[in-house]
């Protein structure tokens, strides 16, 4: 592997996990209430589709202006993926061991949220009442949990990295 891709790669990968333990402990430090909010997590997917877009581009650059298609797909999946390790062993660690009473009050926080919204939209009682119960017998924070949720990140992470590469490979002028 080119030395340079696998630089960035790691050096990308380690700012992605900072920014994912910050994206935690912000909200703890400040107010829980934006783990719920909807705006909060497309917030924190468009800084990182930003990140992914400057990994590709220094990459680009420092590959005297060349990406091919694969290597920006390598360099933006190996980065994702050391991204997402760091945050889950810090979720792991601090939700599990470290504060556990924290991934008690996210999960009434969620619940009251999830009701207002339900509310809103005019779902039936019943409904609710179901949407309550499942919420309250499910623990997101869980390690069983958490490593599922690794699945939907690869998936997101693939899909972004798919789309970045298409967006950032430039072939050498000779071949334009």
């Amino acid at each position: 592997m080119n030395e340079i891709i696998k630089k960035n790669a790691i050096k990308y990968g380690i700012i992605s996990g900072i920014i994912g333990i910050l994206s935690i402990i912000i909200p703890y430090v400040t107010n829980l209430g934006l783990l719920v909010k909807w705006w909060y997590g497309l917030s924190l997917l468009l800084i990182y589709f930003i990140i992914g877009c400057f990994l590709l581009i220094n990459t680009r650059k420092q590959l005297n202006d060349v990406l091919s298609f694969k290597d920006g797909f390598v360099t933006y999946l190996i980065s994702a993926l050391i991204g997402i390790f760091i945050g889950l062993l810090f979720n792991i660690l601090f939700f599990n061991f470290i504060d556990t009473e924290v991934a008690q009050q996210v999960k009434e926080l969620n619940i009251e949220n999830t009701v207002t919204m339900m509310k809103k939209f005019g779902a039936p009682t019943e409904s609710i009442k179901e949407t309550v119960e499942k919420l309250e017998n499910y623990n997101q924070f869980g390690i069983t949990e958490q490593l599922k949720g690794i699945i939907w990140s690869l998936l997101g992470s693939t899909i972004f990295g798919l789309i970045l590469a298409a967006i950032f490979k430039r072939k050498p002028k000779e071949q334009i």
